[in-house]
């Protein structure tokens, strides 16, 4: 039913694979890869794998940021990440439209507890990529790879609420960063010679302009995501409790909550490479198996352009929307996320309003 969710009516990614959302999905299709040893070495002497951009191929930053000396080189860099892909989740927008921009962001390291957003970065967003937003209805959140699903909820409040007509989702990150990665080297877990069990670093953008209408005037839906379902794992990566897999479980039985006769068909997972995700997606399966297909496709691009962050979760329900509308992804698609800390969530994506 169209009240449990809201239609996707664009797209707009930039990741190591491509500047914009069909370049993206086109490579994912494909299988091309973009994971490359970088001039970073790691503690043991080896060259750190990573997923990144050229600093050329991004747009510069607006006049009125240059020589901004209280943003830090990732902020700069995660504002220039966020502009193409803005740019296109806006370009259907109706002249004089001005949407609210909800933003998941970085989730904080435990030995880095500072906000990697920072105080105003998501106004400065506007300026940088010539989009007018509601800033007095976006909002930003620091929760890792699941947050830009967990906005997903309050996105559609808004449109339901009649708020606003249109809302943009969005996620931004970056691991390009010398302390982060040193950080993260000292735990062992980036993916390099000798370190197998590690994940790529990598960084990008993702946004959605969501609509509780199916056609607007500018445009008509690519697909339909229902409302998200969202969980806590206590014994997250960073926590002292057992890690039992309640929280992305929970997630997904509310995600698929409500809907018959369901039969998921494709899976977009934020698996990274590291092993430490495969037991919550088992007992997150084998607790929701009646949801799914007997044989489900399992997609999980981060073998193609790193480890995105707090951007995974626009991108993953980006891919699954372009992947129904040109037919190659079977559906319904579920796209799940965990995030470094305790927050999961997963969303439903389909052709039609499950």
């Amino acid at each position: 039913m169209e009240g449990r969710g809201a239609w996707i009516h664009a797209v707009g990614m930039t990741t190591p694979l491509g500047l914009r959302a069909a370049a993206t999905a086109a490579a994912v299709r494909a299988g091309i890869s973009r994971l490359r040893e970088s001039s970073i070495i790691n503690r043991k002497g080896a060259p750190m794998i990573l997923a990144t951009l050229a600093d050329a191929d991004l747009p510069p930053l607006a006049p009125e940021l240059v020589g901004r000396h209280d943003l830090t080189s990732r902020q700069l860099r995660m504002l220039r990440l966020a502009t193409h892909a803005l740019q296109e989740a806006a370009s259907v927008l109706a002249p004089g439209e001005r949407p609210p921009l909800l933003l998941a962001g970085p989730e904080p390291h435990p030995k880095k507890p500072a906000s990697p957003l920072g105080e105003g970065l998501l106004e400065l967003l506007a300026p940088q990529a010539g989009v007018f937003l509601d800033q007095g209805r976006s909002e930003a959140t620091s929760r890792g790879r699941a947050g830009g699903l967990e906005l997903l909820g309050r996105a559609m409040e808004l449109v339901r609420s009649r708020r606003a007509t249109s809302v943009l989702v969005g996620g931004v990150d970056s691991h390009l960063d010398t302390g982060l990665l040193g950080v993260l080297d000292e735990e062992g877990r980036v993916h390099a010679d000798e370190v197998l069990d590690g994940f790529v670093p990598g960084e990008g953008a993702g946004f959605l302009l969501l609509s509780s209408r199916r056609v607007l005037p500018t445009s008509t839906a690519l697909a339909f995501v229902s409302v998200p379902g969202t969980g806590a794992e206590q014994g997250h990566r960073y926590s002292a409790e057992p890690y039992l897999g309640n929280g992305l479980a929970d997630a997904i039985r509310a995600a698929v909550g409500g809907t018959s006769g369901l039969s998921i068909r494709t899976v977009l997972a934020s698996f990274n490479g590291e092993s430490f995700g495969g037991k919550e997606w088992g007992v997150a399966f084998i607790r929701n198996r009646d949801a799914f297909h007997a044989e489900p496709r399992m997609e999980h691009p981060a073998d193609c352009f790193g480890d995105l962050g707090a951007a995974c979760g626009p991108v993953l329900v980006g891919l699954a929307a372009l992947g129904l509308r040109k037919g190659y992804l079977p559906g319904p698609c579920l796209a799940w996320c965990s995030s470094e800390g305790a927050p999961r969530a997963a969303a439903l994506v389909s052709s039609e309003p499950a």
